[in-house]
């Protein structure tokens, strides 16, 4: 009867300094089978940062939505011939703000050119105006800011105070102000260097603190007890580990330099009149807003989805890399 009692009562175990209640129950080690629990599939394959947040980003609707944008507003840009026939510089007083007909389905502004046509081509400059700063920043502003991270000491310093003193300029002033000094220009590249050379800050601080960061990982200590050089290390593994936070924000931006080119160009200091882009076109109806508002609406309303479309786009992208940073 106690060999019974006792088999029974396997899984309880008394101590002896235990109160009455107390005791400690343990399963026993059949039903528990630990290695079961804390294997490992070998089969399954190795995935890395990019093939997870590809796996995310694809059953995601914002990045869905966003890329379909992203893709058809491409499409306009490069081939705005096959939306429309028209020529955005003929202008005929004739047809000044005459309202939408066949052929013309946005009307016809002040000066009598075709809304429609030209809210197509202005696709094509605002969106390389938008691209092209964005590279230029992201470049300079990575290079800058891994070169602060990883080598630190003076090189550090220098670069950080340089930083400041450039954080401290507002982009949009320092823009007007530099604009302003080399009017006689007229090209884009004039003001994708304005933009780059005021909009490399925040990248730079960003690329800083991912590099400090990736420099103290078991990778970088690794590969320099193997013999690779700091320099190697630096652009063979440092800088592709932390090239996340870096795409994040440059798809973030680059609405942003659409905007910004937009701005300037309703200010009068960004692109030349004889170039079509959305900003212009604003600049030039905000005078008939209130007898004919529509002129404005098409180009204020391709800028807006433009814009929008990039930042859905860089809030799936910073979900996708960065886990911590989800809301739901």
């Amino acid at each position: 009867m106690s060999s019974n009692m006792t088999t029974t009562s396997s899984p309880i175990f008394s101590q002896s300094s235990a109160l009455p209640g107390q005791e400690r129950y343990v399963a026993p080690i059949d039903e528990t089978p630990l290695q079961d629990v804390d294997s490992i599939d070998d089969s399954a394959p190795a995935t890395s940062l990019w093939q997870d947040a590809w796996r995310t980003l694809r059953t995601n609707p914002l990045f869905i939505v966003s890329a379909l944008l992203i893709i058809f507003i491409i499409f306009v840009a490069l081939f705005p011939g096959v939306f429309t026939k028209q020529n955005p510089n003929y202008c005929n007083l004739d047809n000044s703000l005459n309202p939408s007909s066949h052929g013309h389905p946005f009307g016809f502004d002040m000066q009598g050119c075709d809304v429609f046509t030209r809210t197509v081509y202005g696709t094509r400059t605002s969106l390389s105006v938008g691209i092209l700063a964005t590279v230029l920043v992201v470049l300079l502003g990575s290079i800058i800011g891994a070169l602060a991270g990883f080598f630190g000491g003076w090189i550090d310093a220098v670069l950080s105070r340089l930083t400041d003193i450039f954080l401290a300029l507002p982009i949009l002033l320092g823009a007007i102000v530099v604009l302003q000094m080399f009017r006689t220009s007229s090209s884009i590249w004039k003001i994708v260097l304005v933009m780059t050379l005021f909009g490399w800050v925040s990248t730079a601080r960003i690329a800083r603190g991912a590099v400090m960061e990736a420099k103290n990982l078991e990778f970088n200590t690794a590969s320099t007890a193997l013999g690779s050089t700091p320099m190697r290390n630096l652009i063979n593994h440092i800088i592709p580990n932390s090239m996340a936070p870096i795409i994040v924000i440059g798809t973030t931006s680059l609405g942003s330099y659409i905007v910004l080119e937009a701005t300037l160009s309703f200010l009068g200091v960004g692109l030349p009149s004889t170039t079509v882009s959305w900003g212009g076109d604003i600049a030039n109806a905000q005078t008939i807003l209130r007898t004919n508002p529509s002129v404005l609406f098409y180009p204020s309303a391709a800028l807006a989805i433009t814009v929008l479309a990039f930042i859905m786009m860089g809030d799936a992208v910073k979900d996708a890399l960065d886990p911590k940073s989800r809301t739901a």
